[in-house]
């Protein structure tokens, strides 16, 4: 199938323009699977659906949502139409779960950070160093536990489908180069101003590792770091590299502090206007659009770690040493939250790791 939306963004290598490099803006990403399942030739209805999301167009996310559009358009000849709207351009997660609930926006894939607010086991996934590798977060992902979490939403005026993966989570700053939680502490200097998604688990993360954690928006992140509001951020390097961040931080550290997943999701509202056959082909192209994004994020991650390298940023890679101690930094949170967490939850899913890191 054609996909005339991929030809702005499989611009490949660095050329130099006089002086002034061109970066690649994508790496070489898997195309998308092939479209397959049943076409829908009768016409129960034409709806274009909105959609909300808070990174750009280069991002695996936005990339994974035209290919959702793509599934539910062909299947459909073309009675379902997905309209995507990137660069919090109609507002921040949190607004636009709210969009949801009164139905003046049809869908939007948040990080499971700002969710939390509806369902708030989703905090789970804001605990430090609960999914050390990508296998055992995926594992996690497709686990019963994870996905009864998703059936938490009944009754908030929002439906979930499915995890896609926002990622490790990796923290830069424009003051100084992070190997320890001392750094982050400052000791004899000021500790850094780190902006945090406005979650309680994730203040508390860098208040044990001595941040001055400010809870922001974040498409006001970029200008805040630019006017010298906060010294730094925390997000997977594909974000930080399609939001430009490396044009105001120096220094990024790979912590890989925190795994957080995004949540496909669909106003009730929304969901009850589409005849039941729309809406389980809305279900299995939510899950199809997660798994080719999962995909992409993984592709993305080291690429864009090396990418921002080459345009300036000054990357550490922490050695287990390094991690441990931000490890030990970081213990009270867990004596702090999993009380209201859910002891028992914390247990399923750090079983699960478990297994899969001794498959």
């Amino acid at each position: 199938m054609h996909h005339p939306w991929k030809l702005t963004l499989a611009v490949a290598g660095a050329t130099l323009l006089g002086s002034s490099p061109v970066y690649a803006t994508t790496p070489n990403l898997s195309d998308p699977p092939p479209i397959e399942g049943e076409v829908v030739t009768e016409d129960l209805g034409s709806h274009t659906i909105r959609v909300g999301l808070g990174l750009a167009e280069t991002s695996p996310l936005y990339i994974s949502t035209r290919y959702f559009g793509d599934i539910l358009s062909e299947r459909t000849e073309g009675r379902l139409t997905v309209n995507v709207f990137p660069n919090s351009q109609l507002g921040d997660d949190a607004q636009m779960m709210e969009m949801l609930q009164t139905g003046s926006l049809d869908m939007t894939i948040p990080s499971t950070s700002p969710a939390t607010t509806y369902v708030q086991e989703l905090a789970v996934f804001d605990l430090p160093f609960l999914l050390p590798t990508r296998e055992a977060a995926i594992a996690v992902l497709e686990s019963d536990v994870a996905l009864g979490l998703l059936d938490k939403f009944e009754g908030t005026g929002i439906k979930a489908f499915a995890y896609h993966e926002n990622g490790y989570r990796q923290l830069t700053n424009s003051v100084r180069p992070v190997e320890s939680p001392d750094d982050i502490a400052g000791l004899d200097v000021s500790g850094l101003t780190i902006r945090t998604m406005e979650n309680p688990v994730q203040l508390s993360i860098w208040e044990a590792l001595g941040a001055n954690p400010t809870p922001m928006a974040f498409g006001e992140v970029f200008s805040a770091m630019e006017q010298g509001v906060i010294d730094g951020q925390e997000n997977p390097w594909s974000t930080i590299l399609t939001s430009n961040f490396h044009e105001v931080q120096d220094y990024g550290s790979e912590t890989r502090h925190v795994y957080t997943p995004f949540i496909i999701m669909m106003s009730e509202r929304t969901w009850d206007r589409l005849d039941p056959v729309y809406q389980e082909l809305v279900r299995e192209a939510a899950q199809e659009a997660a798994a080719y994004e999962i995909q992409l994020a993984t592709e993305y991650d080291d690429w864009a770690r090396d990418q921002l390298e080459e345009r300036g940023m000054q990357v550490t890679r922490l050695d287990d040493d390094q991690i441990a101690a931000f490890q030990d930094a970081v213990q009270p949170v867990y004596d702090q939250w999993a009380p209201r967490i859910g002891e028992d939850l914390i247990a399923e899913i750090q079983q699960i790791v478990e297994d899969t890191m001794n498959d």
